[in-house]
């Protein structure tokens, strides 16, 4: 950027041109038009009931013990300890919590420091869209291009990609392949068959790897969750992100973490600590409490979450939307096409005012808005006779 003498601005800054097509969040967006018309807010993904007793009273007592001032860069011992454990437990990971772990101001935090640290200019990130819409900020603030990888149903209702599109978006500037798998918007759990592809095309363009895996524990069908960084080859250059948030209905406290190779968590760290430097102190002995939580806790989680996707995914049916099954995270995306819907951001901003309930467009989250052009996006993630609730509104839609 140059400037006058006095100091203003006189041309175009480049970072300032890459963020402008960045403004207020769609979730911002319909969280406001919820409040202003009182409808019922499926539209962004937070759960409207409190965490495990025993993470909020770990809190309780770490905010009387003092943990109220700068905790160590890499997050306290204690909560890098109990992630690694977490890992190990779960998915047979085994990773230093002293320089293969570090905390972060959620798994938004820990993508965007992961893509900065990543990729320089110009450098080319591979994602599937549609994509959470931090991702595509993350990718502008690097100054990398994104290369999109379309997720589209198929006749049987999964959402899947063109295996040829894939291997045709790599290509020699490509940095990293970046992940969500269960995947948001569309609940979509990629299958061993595409992590393998998946895999294969990152040794082969030597790209790393960035994995948000913040509904690790939320997998309705199959044999459940993979991470990325268990197949052969992979650990070593993935960086694998998860966070509380949605595990144990603490989205506010945003404690999220990323682990990998000492090297690549290094170059992240020297990222974030300009970011956020470091973050809630008092809930990541809290945090750590639920991370070793037993068994039966992730299990009746997951039960009661596939309990609530039924229920919403049967009242939609019930309303007349085309309804795309979901087979993880806690969303679920329907077609408006049966209820005369053209434009998901045209359906979504009427909604409220039709019939008292919120949703999100999910075009908003593809380079090709026409591939998500009649698609919306609900969150099930709600106390049951809240769900009962919107469904008894959304029947208001039904053709007569």
């Amino acid at each position: 950027m140059t400037t006058t003498k006095a100091g203003a601005p006189t041309g175009a800054d480049p970072l300032v041109a890459r963020m402008r097509p960045f403004g207020t969040t769609i979730f911002a967006e319909m969280s406001a038009l919820a409040v202003r018309t009182g409808a019922v807010n499926l539209g962004q993904g937070f759960p409207d009931s409190d965490g495990p007793p025993e993470m909020l009273a770990a809190a309780a007592e770490a905010l009387r013990a003092g943990h109220n001032q700068y905790p160590p860069g890499p997050g306290v011992p204690v909560l890098r300890a109990a992630v690694a454990a977490h890992q190990r437990r779960f998915w047979g990971l085994e990773y230093d919590p002293n320089g293969e772990i570090v905390v972060t101001a959620g798994a938004t935090e820990a993508v965007a420091a992961a893509i900065l640290a990543l990729c320089e200019p110009g450098d080319e990130v591979v994602c599937f869209e549609p994509y959470y819409d931090s991702y595509a900020a993350s990718i502008a603030l690097a100054g990398a291009v994104r290369r999109p990888v379309t997720l589209r149903p198929g006749p049987d209702g999964r959402y899947a990609f063109d295996p040829d599109a894939l291997r045709a978006a790599f290509g020699p500037r490509t940095r990293v392949v970046l992940l969500n798998s269960p995947h948001n918007p569309t609940g979509k759990v990629f299958t061993a068959d595409e992590l393998r592809l998946v895999a294969e095309l990152c040794q082969e363009h030597d790209a790393y790897a960035v994995t948000d895996e913040v509904y690790e524990h939320l997998v309705f069908a199959g044999a459940g969750h993979a991470p990325l960084a268990t197949l052969p080859g992979m650990r070593e250059r993935t960086l694998r992100i998860s966070s509380a948030g949605k595990t144990f209905s603490c989205t506010g406290w945003k404690v999220g973490w990323a682990s990998g190779p000492a090297a690549l968590v290094s170059a992240l760290l020297r990222v974030k600590q300009f970011l956020t430097f470091v973050n809630a102190a008092p809930l990541q002995p809290a945090v750590a409490v639920a991370l070793a939580l037993p068994d039966d806790y992730y299990t009746d989680l997951l039960t009661g979450m596939r309990q609530r996707r039924d229920q919403l995914v049967d009242g939609l049916t019930e309303a007349g939307f085309d309804v795309l099954v979901p087979e993880g995270t806690y969303f679920v995306t329907a077609d408006v096409t049966p209820l005369g819907g053209t434009d998901g951001v045209e359906f979504c901003r009427a909604l409220p005012e039709r019939c008292g309930v919120v949703a999100v467009p999910t075009q908003v989250f593809y380079d090709d808005p026409e591939a998500g052009r009649r698609l919306v996006r609900f969150a099930f993630c709600k106390r049951p006779e809240v769900l009962t609730e919107a469904v008894t509104r959304l029947h208001a839609l039904r053709p007569r």
